[in-house]
């Protein structure tokens, strides 16, 4: 897995306010990269310095085998909970994050940072980006090659007859 990415999954997760969460998918989809199972395994090392509790199964379970340890992080935040009855052979979680209520939906303010977070880690994996002059970023965008590509299509409109 590439650096560049769990960072960026690390600056997303660090964006979640506290008592909301987004699943690995959700993340996944904000920065266009990747998929879920991408986003865990990234979570996955993180450590305790970056909210792992606040990336979630799209289920509502938390991050698996880590339940008794995220529970005191949900109720101290007052994460919105579900109790649910134990399941044979499967997760002995007495709770799911009710994610109707919990899921967080970021402001227009939150969206642009997301978006900051998502430019960068497309700029990072543009392998044209990394030579020199090919492109200037602002705001995400390319716009020396867009500029580029305008001034050939008048360039080729005006030869033309």
């Amino acid at each position: 897995m590439r650096a560049d990415f769990a960072e960026a999954v690390y600056e997303v997760a660090e964006q979640i306010p506290a008592s909301l969460v987004l699943s690995y998918g959700d993340i996944a989809e904000l920065l266009e990269m990747a998929g879920p199972r991408q986003v865990g395994a990234a979570m996955s090392r993180s450590g305790d310095g970056v909210p792992w509790w606040r990336v979630i199964r799209a289920s509502g379970q938390p991050p698996r085998g880590l339940s008794a340890r995220a529970l005191p992080f949900y109720t101290a935040e007052g994460t919105p909970l579900r109790t649910k009855e134990p399941e044979v052979g499967g997760s002995a979680a007495g709770y799911t994050i009710d994610m109707r209520s919990a899921r967080w939906h970021p402001t227009a303010h939150e969206r642009t940072i997301l978006d900051g977070i998502r430019d960068r880690l497309a700029a990072y994996s543009d392998p044209a980006a990394a030579l020199p002059g090919s492109a200037e970023t602002v705001s995400g965008e390319r716009i020396a090659s867009q500029k580029a590509a305008a001034k050939m299509s008048v360039a080729r409109d005006e030869l033309l007859p």
